[in-house]
């Protein structure tokens, strides 16, 4: 049976634009379903907001101020939000529309996967998360409930923008556990997310797919937060023998507690993964995880990442629901049967206790109308308003018996002007029926003009943009010669643009004038520290030595090298050296040339031929240094040929 007949959106008009199809699935804020776009003519997916939800002003106005956020963000790899709008209590998003499943129906169906189809998922999701990141969003709830893959095999993320909505509503079961596996500790402990906080839930997401299993488990989500906080994640290969270290240091560079440690964003994680891909072998990439389900996976013949599935669109998991077309048929009722009048006086006899019977039913329901009238039959319920323009709200009191109050004025980027944004009492709350209520009308959006922040510190520029409204984004730094180091160059978007308030502006702060690092391998660390400071640079020495063809004590390496720029007081690593190895030179006399050269630089020798003149022997007559003798790695050997 096809539940979604009890859907009464299905079949419906939404907005004059929007034919509803099918639904595809539930959420604890929204239905999604199946939609066609009359206008365009293009199938999509319709999120509507539950209508309980949707009586919340505050919650309604920063569901679709933070889509249209979103919807700036064009990526190949990110759900696009085409459209938002609202009829009645209906609040909705006109997104694409994925046919495929989500990664978590495919964990789901297949178990762990081979490395090669945990990488092929991961990347394209951290491609859509480093675009997001750059432009200054932030995710908040990666998880394989929000990796949709196509049944094209593309891939790509949900639900940006919108989790801070979704965050407002709390669920101590098992939706709040599934989410709390993929918290960052700071997330947990202090309620801070940044894009080091959706790196940790990639890293505990390719664990998942790794192993098939979530890192930290337990009966409630108390167990699983103390896990997050006081255990790190453990190795993939702990749970999957054979996995490569290269995949275990993966996911411990994204999952490491201390924000500070991981990767700063998903482009720098996804740098990572392709540095982790390179160094396995086909053989290791193609390995079938002993967790793996059967029938699942074909070995190395199983190139490709997953097995799209196409999503439900019935809602055949709701288990029947309620038939809300059916009615129950009563039977007429039964007229009693006439009985012949009695020829007594009307004041007595019979007639008496008819009189006495009918005064008693009158009495009672007297008294129970005149309890339900005090109790419920004065009170009405203010009706739905949200999204009304003022003069249909008014008409609707009105055909209610209900009275206007007053009209308050308020700024909103979702309602449109002169429509209604809320009522006090709100749509739906118990009124007197003789009441008042106070209309909340719309002014159409506020606008919020970004300030010329340019010269400013850092934190008074953060300072000047939250204090006008704005959430100050992700900060880049460069060199400049004309603004002094930690100062901002410039905003994007620019000094004077006119935005809605919580947009997000980035900042470019001065690294100040660069300058260029001089070579100071083979000083000594005294002399080469002087150098260093004439150029306004520091200096730190790394602990240990390394064997290098620098003299020792004096410097092997330094970081960054010579030829690169850096800025005033920035500070540059030397490692000193211990001087070269010494290794055995082999005895190569008597040796054909070729052979002779082969083995001392397998030893780790340059080599040099010498021929006498006019020699044309290939044997070797001597060498420059004897054999059992030894020589600094990397010196040049000289080797002559027999002459007449």
């Amino acid at each position: 049976m096809d539940t979604t007949l009890q859907d009464p959106l299905v079949g419906q008009l939404l907005d004059g634009r929007y034919r509803i199809e099918a639904r595809i699935a539930v959420g604890g804020m929204a239905t999604v379903y199946r939609a066609v776009d009359t206008r365009l003519d293009r199938v999509l997916a319709l999120k509507v907001m539950h209508p309980a939800l949707a009586v919340d002003a505050a919650f309604v106005e920063r569901f679709i101020r933070e889509a249209k956020s979103v919807a700036r963000l064009a990526h190949p790899n990110v759900v696009a939000v085409f459209d938002q709008g609202a009829q009645g209590a209906y609040v909705y998003l006109a997104m694409e529309y994925v046919a495929g499943c989500t990664l978590r129906d495919v964990l789901r169906e297949r178990g762990a996967l081979q490395p090669r189809a945990a990488l092929d998922i991961l990347e394209p999701v951290l491609a859509a998360l480093g675009a997001a990141h750059r432009a200054g969003f932030v995710h908040r709830d990666m998880k394989p409930e929000n990796v949709l893959i196509g049944d094209d095999g593309r891939v790509k993320v949900a639900d940006f923008g919108l989790v801070r909505a979704v965050g407002t509503a709390t669920d101590t079961t098992g939706s709040l556990l599934g989410t709390v596996s993929y918290l960052a500790p700071e997330q947990i402990e202090h309620g801070t997310a940044d894009t080091r906080s959706d790196v940790y839930a990639c890293g505990v997401v390719l664990y998942e797919m790794l192993t098939g299993g979530k890192p930290h488990t337990g009966e409630n989500a108390a167990q699983v937060i103390y896990q997050h906080l006081n255990t790190d994640v453990p190795a993939p290969s702990a749970v999957v023998p054979g996995l490569p270290v290269a995949l275990d240091s993966l996911v411990a560079s994204a999952t490491a507690r201390n924000p500070e440690v991981r990767p700063h964003d998903a482009v720098l994680l996804l740098a990572e993964a392709r540095e982790a891909r390179a160094g396995l072998t086909e053989a290791e990439l193609d390995a079938v995880p002993p967790q793996a389900l059967s029938d699942t996976h074909d070995g190395a013949q199983d190139r490709t990442s997953v097995i799209p599935r196409a999503l439900p669109v019935n809602g055949d998991g709701d288990g029947g629901g309620v038939h809300r077309t059916s009615r129950l048929e009563m039977p007429p009722p039964v007229a009693p049967p006439r009985r012949r009048a009695a020829r007594r006086s009307p004041f007595g006899g019979p007639h008496r206790k008819l009189i006495t019977i009918i005064t008693a039913v009158l009495l009672t329901l007297g008294v129970g109308a005149g309890v339900w009238y005090i109790n419920s039959g004065q009170f009405t319920r203010v009706p739905s308003l949200l999204g009304q323009t003022q003069k249909v709200a008014e008409q609707r009191l009105a055909a209610e018996g209900l009275g206007l109050k007053s009209v308050e004025r308020v700024f909103s980027d979702t309602v449109e002007r002169g429509s209604v944004v809320g009522s006090d009492p709100a749509s739906g709350d118990r009124i007197r029926g003789n009441g008042s209520v106070k209309l909340v009308v719309s002014r159409g959006p506020e606008i919020v003009r970004v300030p010329d922040v340019a010269g400013a510190s850092l934190a008074d520029a953060r300072r000047s943009l939250k204090k006008v409204g704005l959430v100050p984004g992700m900060v880049t730094r460069e060199f400049s010669e004309d603004v002094a180091r930690g100062e901002v160059i410039r905003t994007d978007p620019r000094a004077g643009t006119d935005r809605n308030p919580d947009t997000a502006v980035a900042l470019v702060v001065s690294k100040g004038s660069p300058v260029d690092v001089p070579d100071v391998t083979g000083l000594s660390v005294e002399d080469a520290t002087a150098e260093l400071a004439e150029e306004g640079l520091k200096v730190e020495v790394l602990p240990g030595r390394v064997h290098s063809s620098e003299a020792d004590g004096d410097i092997a390496k330094q970081s960054p090298g010579s030829g690169t720029e850096a800025a005033e007081g920035d500070t540059i690593e030397l490692t000193v050296s211990k001087g070269p190895r010494m290794l055995d030179v082999p005895d190569i006399t008597g040796r054909d040339v070729d052979e002779a050269r082969a083995t001392l630089e397998e030893a780790g020798f340059e080599v040099k031929v010498d021929r006498p003149f006019l020699s044309f022997s290939n044997t070797i007559a001597s060498q420059s240094v004897e054999g059992g003798e030894q020589a600094p790695e990397g010196s040049t050997i000289t080797i002559r040929t027999k002459g007449f």
